[in-house]
């Protein structure tokens, strides 16, 4: 039978304008990164959904090799509600992509957009700048396995879980990369950055195979690596880990995000994360220089997944 949820966990997957993503690497760790779900879900289906561009990243290459995902619904401000709603909610599932929607399909998903984004720039110049970030949309679905719904915002309080009830046993920290667990980009550099930014997401593989994302606290940074403090239930030990900072404005016009991937060490709620990979971007206040970016990035991409047969794979 589907996953079905509460109404008031159906308010946040309705309203919020931006939300983690965590898919699993090969090697078992897990990436999380912000995408913008425009309150796609179906409570009689027991699915949740977003778009993505072809021309952006390697998700969908992750999501093909190993579908289990997650969903962290862990911000208010900017989305379509009142933010009164402060709950916290994680959705683990399955994800399915169609990499050749039909143009009903791309044009209800541009409908559903305006809410969030505001009405999309039209004429001849935006049309032809923006088709790889407009036309090459790949809707995102994810069959839910389970919600867990906890009251606050920082991951506190009784979780309420729907579906498949959680691991009964904590995932066992992992063996340790052949390079080392230290850091291999600057530790500093990365805690300073994700600290002065409002949201941070740390997302690793819990023992049922599915990634968790959880919220965590940057309590200060060295050449050995991030100090954090991170919500009970994040398992103890050591294991891959990616860890998100992000910011963002009203309708996406204006937002920073740093991205890492690396190895946390959790000991009670403390926890040190030494960064393996960095990437990240800055986008100013502007929504035509925000339009300009997307559609750069977007062509860019898109020609680079063609060049490297990733497009051909995924059927374009």
């Amino acid at each position: 039978m589907p996953v079905t949820w509460s109404d008031e966990v159906d308010e946040v997957l309705r309203d919020d304008l931006t939300c983690g993503f965590a898919y699993i690497t090969p090697a078992g760790g897990a990436v999380v990164t912000a995408v913008a779900p425009l309150g796609l879900r179906d409570r009689e289906r027991g699915t949740v959904g977003f778009t993505t561009s072809l021309g952006f990243g390697r998700k969908l290459d992750r999501i093909k090799d190993e579908p289990r995902v997650a969903l962290a619904y862990h911000a208010r401000e900017h989305g379509i509600g009142d933010g009164t709603n402060r709950h916290y909610v994680l959705v683990q599932g399955d994800a399915t992509f169609d990499p050749t929607p039909d143009r009903e399909v791309l044009d209800a998903i541009g409908e559903r957009l305006v809410p969030y984004m505001g009405q999309p720039r039209r004429g001849p110049f935006w049309d032809r700048w923006l088709s790889a970030y407009y036309t090459d949309r790949v809707p995102v679905t994810v069959a839910v396995t389970r919600i867990v719904a906890w009251p606050d915002l920082r991951m506190k309080g009784r979780p309420e879980v729907f579906g498949a009830p959680l691991p009964s046993v904590e995932a066992p920290p992992q063996e340790p990369p052949k390079k080392g667990t230290g850091p291999r980009v600057d530790a500093t550099n990365a805690g300073e950055r994700a600290g002065k930014l409002p949201h941070r997401l740390v997302a690793y593989r819990q023992a049922d195979g599915y990634p968790a994302i959880a919220p965590v606290e940057v309590k200060s940074a060295s050449s050995d690596g991030v100090r954090l403090t991170v919500p009970v239930g994040v398992p103890q030990g050591g294991r891959r880990a990616g860890l998100l900072a992000h910011s963002y404005r009203a309708k996406l016009i204006g937002l920073e995000s740093r991205q890492n991937t690396g190895w946390i060490e959790v000991t009670g709620t403390e926890a040190l994360y030494a960064p393996h990979t960095e990437s990240g971007f800055a986008a100013p206040p502007n929504k035509t220089i925000m339009l300009l970016a997307n559609g750069f990035m977007a062509r860019r991409g898109l020609a680079k997944a063609r060049k490297e047969g990733r497009a051909q794979a995924l059927g374009r």
